[in-house]
């Protein structure tokens, strides 16, 4: 352990699969307190018992973060709990693919409230607690569809929008000593990844073969590459990168 975030507490929204347990396991490792939420009770309830038995602080309940009066609750309980919120992680995400003209109103707004409306809450929450601090990082995970997917026009845009959001909130809070970036994955290994194979009717290794063939570092990637990039973003010492989109994808991006 490096102990790089000893002493701070990283809130990470989504946390209990995927990317967001993969942010979560890093941050145990290296000493933060831990706070997340999540809608899957039994998978939330699984992560914060196994980062439990490895000793880590964790507050973990279910919320939301549609809902601002539950995003404002738990962020609440968090602090009180762990005494501090350091580092804010807009994780949580879903996915409603579909073409442009097949796709329904529900579709759209569902996907543009988890990742917008979502994001929107936990940040103007966080950065009360950051602001009286004079302390924060704010991470906003984007993606590589924010520059156009065929299938994706909801996530997409929404992901796109989160790019726009993360500049502003790096504009307006800089002062404070809270930084705000956002890091935008490629093909990443996941349950929501196995559940889009699934959807298009191919098996997860077909869909992991297809990706990995357009991608230069002649791999795919996994939750701890996304963490490794979130967690660079979260050091002290990256105190001067404010209002970035890094692409963690294997390859470049446009």
């Amino acid at each position: 352990m490096t102990g790089r975030f000893e002493g701070r507490t990283a809130f990470v929204t989504g946390g209990s699969r995927g990317i967001g347990k993969g942010i979560l396991q890093l941050f145990a490792q290296e000493g933060a307190q831990l706070a997340f939420i999540d809608l899957d009770e039994a998978a939330l309830s699984e992560t914060a018992a196994e980062l439990e038995k490895q000793g880590i602080r964790v507050y973990a309940r279910t919320a939301d973060v549609t809902d601002a009066a539950e995003v404002e609750s738990a962020m609440k309980e968090a602090f009180e709990t762990l005494g501090s919120i350091d580092i804010l992680v807009n994780n949580a995400g879903v996915i409603r693919d579909n073409l442009f003209f097949k796709m329904s109103d529900s579709d759209w707004q569902l996907v543009m409230d988890v990742h917008l409306k979502g994001s929107f809450n936990a940040a103007r929450s966080a950065q009360k607690y950051m602001v009286e601090q004079k302390y924060g990082r704010i991470i906003n995970i984007s993606s590589t569809s924010a520059l156009g997917n065929r299938g994706q026009a909801n996530y997409a845009a929404a992901k796109a929008g989160l790019q726009g959001f993360t500049k502003t909130l790096a504009i307006e809070l800089g002062r404070y000593g809270i930084t705000c970036n956002s890091v935008a994955p490629g093909f990443i290994e996941t349950e929501m990844t196995r559940e889009t194979a699934s959807r298009i009717g191919i098996t997860f290794e077909q869909l992991i073969e297809a990706s990995v063939s357009t991608i230069p570092a002649g791999r795919s990637g996994k939750p701890s590459d996304i963490a490794n990039a979130v967690a660079f973003f979260a050091d002290e010492a990256s105190s001067f990168v404010n209002g970035q989109v890094l692409y963690v994808a294997g390859g470049p991006k446009n």
